[in-house]
């Protein structure tokens, strides 16, 4: 590198911070300093460091048809769950998804010489990586662990703070016995094909809880292992559904809905182009048990076979041998877009009027958001609390609007 350019990577780190702060992603001033302070570009040696202070996700690791298995998440998406996490000093941190260490780095300074931060990977090629970037940049007292991240890293709990790098479908009971009283979890969770990001206030005792602080919209790569409840059925050659293990869905039975009769249906409302509809699915996640997420390819689009609002992450509705998705299309007047649902099969149109009626709930309140709170599996009924369930392997997750 030549003398006039050795200020670049400080130019850059110092731009991209900035940027995170003048856009409210960064709120906290000790979570602005860790930022600060740990060079991103230090956690990404193969990555131009142009690319290493762009607000954009860096994937590292691909599966041999390309599909991602590990990267450097978004900057503003890091910043914005570490002010979930609140992190203080002194504090006791897991993270799991040890992704390029980057992440742990910013959690060992926010938890100070007096705290402790372990991460945790399944990949043992991720977790050298993660190790060989810590030591470099100075911060070799982070515990890497290489693991089933379902099952935390038990040597070094209790946990006053887990925070999750990687999708999740479930709380694991390793994640529920390692956390110290009073401790919290952030977590990009999923259910009925959605993912948010979940700031959990955890609360012990006969029965044990968790309730949610806050909310964020997220993607995240889903964790490898044996804790995900989520299965594909394919309807079609190039359209698939994705769809959590408590649905009773049979894959013979919903292969082919798509050329059975088609209707739709469109709500009233009106949206412009760069609003985000989201809240949508979230609303018909809690209303709706049938729902899943619907995922075309682009030949199914082109053939008009299967044409969701976004192709490959779309929520849609499936009872028996019936099927509906979230649809979008040109308003009349030119001024947006109108939503709507398609559906197929003997109960499509009912199915599709069930998901325009959660179009025209989200319409009229487009930044609700439900209370949401976890217990262990087996809690009974009248000792949990909310208004909707969904069970899962090792929790039951709960709602209240």
């Amino acid at each position: 590198m030549r003398a006039m350019d050795t200020a670049i990577p400080e130019v850059l780190h110092a731009r991209l911070v900035d940027g995170l702060v003048s856009g409210g992603h960064v709120r906290a001033p000790a979570v602005e300093t860790a930022m600060r302070t740990v060079p991103r570009h230090l956690f990404l040696p193969q990555t131009p460091v142009e690319d290493a202070y762009a607000d954009r996700i860096v994937v590292t690791k691909r599966f041999a048809d390309g599909t991602s298995l590990s990267s450097a998440s978004q900057p503003s998406v890091v910043a914005a769950m570490l002010e979930q996490a609140a992190v203080q000093p002194g504090e006791r941190v897991l993270e799991i998804g040890a992704g390029t260490g980057y992440n742990a780095a910013l959690l060992r300074e926010l938890v100070g010489d007096g705290g402790r931060v372990a991460t945790i990977d399944i990949d043992p090629d991720v977790t050298r990586e993660a190790h060989e970037n810590l030591t470099a940049a100075g911060y070799d007292d982070v515990h890497v662990a290489t693991g089933d991240g379902a099952d935390g890293v038990p040597t070094d709990a209790p946990y006053d703070l887990i925070i999750v790098t990687s999708g999740a479908w479930d709380i694991p009971a390793g994640w529920w016995a390692q956390l110290a009283e009073h401790g919290r979890i952030v977590v990009p969770l999923r259910w009925r094909g959605l993912t948010r990001s979940l700031a959990l206030d955890y609360h012990g005792g006969i029965i044990p809880q968790l309730t949610s602080r806050s909310m964020l919209l997220c993607g995240f790569i889903s964790m490898r292992g044996d804790s995900d409840g989520e299965r594909i059925i394919d309807i079609a050659d190039d359209v698939a559904l994705h769809v959590d293990q408590d649905l009773p869905l049979d894959a013979d039975t919903l292969r082919g809905v798509l050329d059975r009769p088609r209707t739709e249906s469109w709500a009233d409302a009106i949206i412009g182009g760069d609003v985000p509809f989201d809240g949508i699915w979230l609303r018909l996640s809690i209303a709706d048990p049938g729902t899943c997420r619907i995922k075309a390819q682009r030949s199914a689009v082109d053939a008009e076979r299967a044409t969701p609002a976004i192709p490959g992450l779309s929520p849609a509705v499936a009872e028996g041998d019936s099927l509906a998705y979230l649809a979008s299309r040109r308003a009349e007047d030119g001024t947006g877009w109108q939503m709507g649902a398609i559906g197929h099969g003997p109960r499509g149109a009912e199915l599709a009027g069930r998901l325009v009626r959660q179009i025209d709930l989200w319409h009229e309140d487009r930044a609700a958001q439900p209370s949401v709170a976890l217990f262990p599996a087996g809690t009974p009924d009248d000792q949990r609390t909310g208004d909707v369930v969904i069970n899962k392997r090792d929790s039951r997750m709960t709602f209240t609007w």
